[in-house]
């Protein structure tokens, strides 16, 4: 990676972090195409457990650049769609991957930050979070698969309210409408998303990757169809050695040592 999107893989855990402190992790479009093949290659790496998203600086991210926005501006329509497809690219792959994604945010998460939020498995916060979907406020409406996600997760007349009038929300508001699942004060964001996230990555990966298939696919299923896929997943995870290593650490009363097999 370059300069815009940074990843470390360490003992399972990948950390992808957004590197434009300047501008508060506004994504232009040399980020957008950094952050698809960061995600990409996460998506791919079998050593890779668990997926944390974060920024560096005083913020999550802060949306897209305006100030590119402004500078393109006849060019835009075009450049939209060109540039938007890496994200979307980066959206599909985070929703994909059969491994959790955590996102660990602090300060502002607005516009396309709060579309990456949106597509992430659990979330973390700072007491000092805030949350702000925003793109009304410059004439445009959602992207980022934010307009999938939303509604979803906080039901349709919220998620309106949300796109239309844009208002910034804090930590405990986003944690009420089940946008985040945890907040914790600043000074101890970084410790409490590593310990989450090294719980995850010592868990039973395949059976965490058929757990978030299953939710995912939930909405367009019948319950039928959905049950008789539950019990497939089951019995692909019974075939795992986590499973075995489960089932016999549960009768001899210790704890597993998964491998993610």
């Amino acid at each position: 990676m370059t300069h815009s999107v940074k990843l470390e893989v360490n003992e399972g855990v990948a950390t992808i972090s957004f590197n434009r402190p300047e501008v508060y992790n506004a994504l232009d479009a040399e980020m957008m195409i950094e952050f698809r093949a960061a995600t990409e290659l996460v998506q791919r790496d079998p050593a890779v457990r668990v997926v944390v998203l974060r920024g560096e600086g005083k913020a999550f991210a802060a949306g897209g650049d305006v100030s590119v926005f402004h500078r393109h501006i006849r060019e835009l329509p075009d450049l939209i769609v060109r540039w938007g497809r890496e994200m979307h690219f980066a959206i599909l792959a985070l929703r994909r991957m059969p491994k959790p994604v955590l996102a660990s945010v602090h300060g502002a998460c607005a516009g396309a930050g709060f579309s990456i939020l949106c597509a992430t498995d659990l979330a973390i916060a700072a007491e000092d979070a805030r949350f702000s979907l925003a793109y009304a406020k410059i004439g445009a409406s959602p992207d980022g698969g934010s307009s999938h996600f939303l509604p979803r997760l906080v039901g349709y007349k919220k998620a309106m309210e949300l796109a239309l009038l844009a208002d910034m929300i804090d930590a405990l508001t986003a944690k009420a409408l089940g946008l985040i699942n945890w907040i914790v004060p600043a000074a101890q964001l970084a410790d409490e998303t590593k310990r989450i996230a090294t719980r995850l990555a010592s868990g039973p990966t395949l059976a965490y990757g058929e757990a978030k298939r299953l939710m995912n696919q939930s909405f367009d299923r019948s319950i039928e169809t959905q049950m008789e896929e539950e019990l497939l997943a089951f019995a692909r995870c019974a075939a795992t050695g986590d499973l075995a290593e489960g089932v016999a650490a549960f009768v001899e009363k210790r704890k597993p040592q998964f491998r993610g097999s």
